[in-house]
């Protein structure tokens, strides 16, 4: 699946996302089962969410139900590669913090015996969840399906039940590619037609988002139009609709807290919807394929977001997948993890959304180390010591004090960040920067992921530039260590600061620049700098001196990760 592109629509404001690639769903028939005696954790997360073994992919109907929040996830109980897909389910009372359930949805009927693939999940009125699912019959189309708790008064959800009048959506319609019809979105009711929306991926000639329409959630009718299609791009898979919060919630520095009622917002980068007519009509300088605005720049697929009642907040999952080969995965005996659920918010520029990792992962933050006012020398670095950096959470604000040495910007690159990155990597030296990160490094720092920024100057403004470089991450061959990056939404050159904050967890790599305007995850598989041989450093490869302002690391202790998965 390729990564999530954004929309945020004003009017009826609505956040869309999509991943503009299509899953390859390539079955490995001679590695699908695995002893668990064979598991190999030495590059396992030990805080992003995961079970002990096997394979995962996307994250499936989260939601918030009698005080407790569940995750579903696509699943193969038999091995490490992608195959016999079940959803398995997991509950928290913090997201941080897992135990595992039987799984929730498995092939069992007709209309689903080829596969349970993704879905969503709705709270109903009388709060009551749904959840609907795409199914593959003995036809191999792509259908809707809907399943319900069985027992209403179970806080855990541990069974749900497949009504007998399955699908509640099928490719019937000669204008829908049944091959190609997938991953029902989270409906949304609207009370001046007392009606459910909700929206299916497909692809025709290009990417479609299908609109269904009903009166009771059982029977549904395709809209007369899409409520987008975009041309040049591929299969829309895993399409997300909910509302945000146009305020920023915040709680002195901490990207956390609540906010209210606000407007809301609803569908695919920034235009206008028009609920009554169901269309929307995208701005001018808003953009369909991948030139346009992104969840997370790297590898960050197949998201899923719930309103979170509890805490009034809207939560984003996604699914970070492994960069190995399939045969490396099945050494490991594990495969995929999700990235660490974040709160999702519009940005006060209305341009984009921001992202922060939800306030509950701070209670894992152990051991701690500071640096304050420290300059950075042109070609300088340090070391940040005395905690583990291979499970770390660190925050750092970088002070740049003179750009008159930014390079000249490439107007070429003006829509292809990770092409600029690629050109020009932390070894590569420059104006103003590269400044940043080497993380999970060696000593001798032969293997290190780098996560920096670099400032240019545009005729009229300067640009900032983010990237993961993992070129140097491992001295192992055949691994794919593609840079990754980003652009970010600041005005350098009035503040002269910009933050970063990286979650580092042995194989994963998640950063938030300025506050969470351009999010970037890695897979990355050391060789060398694994456990306690890793190593944590602050560098500066430019021209111009840089100064940490503050760095506040935190070791990060091991919450409870599904370990009494019973498949």
């Amino acid at each position: 699946m390729g990564s999530s592109g954004i929309w945020l629509a004003v009017g009826f404001v609505v956040c869309w996302c999509f991943c503009s690639m299509e899953a390859s769903h390539v079955v490995y028939e001679d590695l699908q089962s695995i002893s668990p005696t064979l598991v190999n954790d030495e590059l396992k997360p030990g805080y992003h969410f995961r079970p002990p073994r096997h394979w995962i992919n996307d994250p499936n109907g989260p939601l918030y139900y009698k005080g407790i929040y569940h995750l579903f996830y696509q699943y193969n109980p038999y091995g490490s590669v992608w195959g016999n897909i079940v959803w398995a389910h997991s509950v928290s009372a913090d997201m941080i913090n897992w135990k595992a359930l039987d799984p929730a949805i498995y092939p069992s009927q007709p209309f689903d015996i080829y596969g349970c693939w993704s879905g969503s999940a709705t709270i109903l009125p009388g709060d009551k969840p749904v959840i609907l699912y795409t199914g593959i019959d003995p036809q191999k189309r792509q259908i809707q399906n809907i399943a319900f708790p069985s027992n209403l008064s179970d806080p855990y959800l541990r069974e749900w039940t497949k009504p007998d009048h399955n699908p509640v959506i099928d490719p019937s319609d000669s204008a829908v590619n049944a091959s190609a019809f997938r991953d029902p979105t989270t409906a949304w009711y609207t009370p001046h037609n007392q009606r459910w929306s909700l929206v299916i991926g497909t692809r025709r000639e290009q990417g479609v988002a299908v609109l269904y329409k009903s009166k009771d959630f059982i029977k549904w009718t395709k809209a007369q139009h899409p409520l987008h299609s975009a041309k040049g791009t591929g299969m829309w898979e895993c399409p997300d609709v909910y509302p945000v919060a146009l305020e920023e919630p915040r709680v002195g520095h901490r990207r956390s807290g609540c906010w209210g009622q606000a407007h809301t917002i609803r569908v695919l980068h920034v235009g206008h919807v028009l609920p009554k007519a169901d269309k929307y009509i995208p701005d001018a300088n808003s953009t369909d394929n991948r030139n346009g605005l992104r969840y997370d720049y790297g590898n960050f697929y197949a998201s899923k977001s719930f309103y979170d009642p509890a805490k009034k907040r809207r939560i984003l999952w996604g699914w970070a997948n492994e960069s190995d080969s399939a045969h490396a995965d099945k050494d490991k005996g594990w495969a995929g993890v999700q990235a660490i659920p974040r709160a999702v918010w519009l940005d006060s520029n209305g341009r984009q959304l921001v992202q922060w990792p939800i306030e509950e992962l701070e209670t894992l933050r152990h051991k701690h180390r500071s640096v304050k006012n420290r300059n950075i020398p042109s070609g300088g670095s340090f070391e940040v010591k005395n905690i583990l950096t291979a499970q770390a959470d660190v925050e750092v604000t970088f002070d740049v004090g003179s750009l008159e040495n930014a390079e000249a910007f490439d107007p070429l690159y003006a829509t292809d960040a990770q092409a600029l990155c690629a050109k020009m990597t932390a070894t590569t030296k420059g104006g103003v920067g590269p400044f940043g990160l080497l993380v999970l490094a060696s000593a001798d720092q032969e293997e290190a992921t780098a996560v920096f920024f670099r400032i240019f100057k545009a005729q009229d403004n300067h640009v900032v530039l983010m990237c993961h470089d993992p070129t140097r991450s491992s001295t192992r061959e055949m691994i794919y260590k593609p840079t990754f990056a980003g652009f970010v939404d600041v005005d350098i050159e009035k503040t002269k600061k910009i933050s970063l904050r990286s979650l580092i967890d042995h194989s994963v790599v998640e950063s938030f620049g300025a506050g969470g305007k351009t999010c970037i995850t890695s897979r990355v598989y050391p060789s060398v700098a694994i456990g306690r041989k890793a190593h944590m450093f602050v560098f500066n490869n430019g021209a111009e001196d840089v100064k940490v302002s503050e760095l506040n690391a935190w070791e990060m202790k091991a919450p409870e990760m599904n370990d009494d998965i019973i498949f």
